[in-house]
């Protein structure tokens, strides 16, 4: 073997292994970005329920409201049928 075959050899071999050095990071770039979007995701998520959370609460809140409102109403008029002579 002469020195322009051996050139040759290590030239292949470094382009091949530069190759791979370049492919492998490559996966580990895209593995970062998915794991990237994938906390972005859950962040997202997570914003979007405590949202819906806090428009519940206040839902419910409004509809004990409109509860007690209504009890309010009955007993007013339970007491206005005993006043008048009636059993409720």
């Amino acid at each position: 073997m002469d020195a322009a075959m051996i050139t040759a050899i290590a030239a292949l071999v470094g382009a091949l292994l530069a190759g791979g050095g370049a492919l492998y990071g490559h996966r580990g770039a895209n593995r970062a970005t998915r794991e990237g979007n994938a906390v972005n995701g859950f962040n997202s998520l997570t914003d979007q329920l405590q949202e819906e959370r806090k428009e519940l609460r206040a839902d419910l809140a409004a509809v004990r409201i409109e509860l007690a409102e209504e009890r309010l109403e009955t007993a007013r008029l339970r007491l206005v049928v005993q006043q008048l002579g009636g059993t409720p």
